[in-house]
């Protein structure tokens, strides 16, 4: 079967991939948080971003290659962390992390995935990331890095945009807790699904294996919360300092939304921003991400990664063209990934990079050095935030 015949965009992945997941599951992968306005506002605001065609050109040999912290890429673009995403697929993460090593891209691993760093040490490239929610206990936090040092992820990457559960009403409508319980419920759900149950099945019930040897019990949490919250601690800049000094590859600080907070992060001696809202995620009150990313790029000279609302190669153009130097997307490849198993990932991968050629032809773009010119519109009420 030919993949691009039979889903060529990544919304033919989504409707597929909706199809062979538990409702429950779908509604973790896709639900934000409350009334899921910020969620929406991403799509909306991503396409009030327009560019001016340019023509006459001739032909054009386009060159999607980037260099991005002292790293040469032959995309912009990586697979951002993923929260338990061996629930929404069986072994999720090694096969993010293999599609992602073959292609030359990063990935990179959360601390509350369902396998471990030690788990994914053969699988993973060079260019592997952690992604860490703050240990409060200091001993944790030190056992966490030198874990993610030793099964040889390079960078590190600080998420400081969740400091208490987000409230994911979907998820609680769907049945899902923390952690899954097989209630009537959920067994329906999963009974429509047969590939997904059959793997998982194989695999056991996904669990947090980062934290497995941390955790003693577990205390009372919220539907919608886990285990890696007994662990957590909401973080400040000495934090951030401390993190700094701790780990000696490259370091990155997620879920930046304020020119001033990117001001002070320049100044601890971080190595790159990651502007994001989590996607719509944790709070519903947030301006776009792609709104504030103009505002953070004339706040910093740091290189800026950019996610949430990512839907195809046109959408990383627009966040390239706005101030970031690499973008992150988490959803689609888990789309590809729950639509066709483990080609999926390496068909999203293809679909971006198909998806970008097109648009910088039509942009006369032989590369992406000069991207910024060709931007034709940001919608006034972005510039307004």
């Amino acid at each position: 079967m030919d993949l691009h015949t039979a889903y060529p965009g990544i919304a033919d992945l989504k409707l597929r991939a909706r199809r062979r997941l538990p409702r429950f599951v779908w509604e973790y992968l896709e639900s934000g948080t409350g009334a899921e306005i910020t969620l929406k506002r991403n799509r909306t605001a991503l396409d009030e971003v327009k560019f001016l065609p340019s023509i006459l050109h001739g032909p054009i040999e386009c060159d999607t290659g980037i260099q991005f912290l002292g790293q040469d890429y032959p995309l912009p673009f990586g697979t951002a962390p993923i929260g338990m995403s061996g629930l929404i697929w069986p072994d999720a993460e090694k096969l993010l992390a293999r599609a992602a090593a073959e292609a030359g891209l990063p990935y990179t691993l959360s601390t509350v995935a369902s396998q471990s760093p030690e788990d994914l040490a053969p699988h993973i490239g060079q260019n592997a990331w952690f992604q860490l929610y703050p240990p409060k206990d200091p001993d944790i936090r030190i056992d966490i890095l030198n874990r993610a040092r030793s099964a040889g992820f390079s960078t590190l990457v600080l998420t400081v945009d969740v400091p208490v559960a987000s409230r994911r009403e979907r998820q609680v409508r769907s049945g899902l807790t923390n952690p899954p319980r097989l209630t009537p419920q959920l067994l329906a759900q999963i009974a429509l699904c047969p590939t997904w149950a059959i793997g998982m099945a194989r695999n056991g019930m996904p669990r947090m294996r980062t934290l497995d040897k941390y955790i003693d019990g577990q205390s009372a949490l919220p539907p919608t919360a886990h285990v890696g919250y007994l662990l957590r601690t909401s973080p400040d800049m000495d934090y951030v300092k401390w993190l700094r000094d701790a780990w000696d590859g490259p370091f990155v600080v997620k879920g930046v939304m304020r020119a001033d907070d990117a001001e002070r992060l320049q100044q601890t001696g971080v190595d790159a921003i990651w502007v994001s809202n989590h996607g719509g995620r944790q709070f519903d009150g947030a301006p776009a991400s792609i709104e504030m990313l103009p505002q953070l790029r004339a706040a910093t000279n740091l290189p800026l990664i950019f996610d949430s609302g990512i839907e195809g190669g046109l959408d990383v153009l627009r966040a390239l063209a706005l101030g970031a130097d690499f973008v992150m997307l988490g959803r689609g490849f888990l789309y590809g990934l729950s639509a066709l198993g483990a080609p999926g990932p390496a068909h999203v991968i293809d679909i971006l990079r198909q998806d970008m050629a097109a648009n910088m032809g039509q942009l006369g773009l032989p590369n992406l050095q000069n991207i910024t010119s060709v931007i034709r519109k940001v919608d006034a009420a972005m510039q307004r935030v």
